[in-house]
């Protein structure tokens, strides 16, 4: 990690495949795009964690604390990291994770032939790998909720396990609530207040999250991964899906061969 803080105003281009490591918590003077392939990347911070699947990538600030898990290890991670510019937003100030289109696909494969530090006064290339971070608030409009926050509150860690566990089931608020002698009130609360978000929220999206490991890591179908994530209804797990990731899941399906 120290290489890439070396030179303060270099970008820093960097393409691995993960193998059977993670990369440990830490943290770099420069923003960080990161794009994998070959499965979900489970990405924590202090906060929250994150998956990163297929087709999407995720940017992390300068000095974020992170922790890097990929799924399996055919993992491909594409890294580049970027000083602060003058023209940056408030786009570069977040950590999210956003859906990749065709034009990002292109430029990140054009970044294949780059590896290591980039300088100033290497040109054109320091322009081309300067404009590839201009342009992301441009093409990267939808923000996606992949990530969950981690409850501090020992019942509310309780009852997410139980969630996880039991991912299969419906389970509606009311009998979750009797399930762990809890008024449902109460429980609306710490859901709020721990997770900022209601019970509903947090179990789609986990529901959601668990689905895309399963396509891509289990490569079930859409029909099998329905079924185990709790919808018997497969046009609502598509609209869901649709809502949550951004795509119908039988599009993603036909992206993963592509992509894998």
């Amino acid at each position: 990690m120290t290489e890439i803080d070396t030179y303060e105003n270099s970008i820093y281009c960097h393409h691995a495949v993960m193998g059977e490591g993670q990369v440990v918590e830490h943290s770099h003077n420069k923003g960080q795009f990161l794009y994998t392939e070959g499965g979900v990347v489970f990405l924590k911070t202090p906060e929250k964690s994150y998956f990163l699947p297929a087709r999407h990538y995720i940017w992390i600030p300068a000095n974020v604390k992170h922790s890097i898990h990929p799924s399996n290890p055919e993992v491909v991670m594409r890294n580049l990291y970027f000083p602060k510019f003058d023209t940056d937003t408030v786009f570069f100030d977040k950590v999210n994770i956003y859906p990749v289109n065709d034009l990002l696909i292109e430029l990140i494969m054009f970044t294949n032939r780059w590896n290591g530090n980039i300088f100033p006064e290497e040109e054109p290339k320091y322009s081309i790998a300067k404009a590839f971070k201009l342009i992301l608030p441009e093409i990267s409009q939808t923000e996606l909720p992949l990530a969950l926050p981690y409850p501090k509150h020992e019942k509310l860690m309780q009852i997410i396990a139980y969630l996880e566990e039991n991912i299969a089931e419906n389970i509606s608020f009311k009998s979750l609530a009797e399930h762990f002698d809890i008024s449902e009130r109460t429980l609306a609360r710490l859901f709020q207040k721990q997770l900022n978000m209601s019970y509903i929220q947090y179990f789609t999206i986990l529901r959601m999250l668990t689905s895309l490991k399963l396509l891509l890591d289990d490569k079930l179908s859409v029909n099998e991964v329905a079924l185990r994530v709790g919808y018997n209804s497969l046009p609502t797990f598509s609209n869901t899906f649709n809502k949550v990731i951004g795509v119908r899941p039988s599009e993603y399906v036909k992206n993963r061969n592509l992509l894998l």
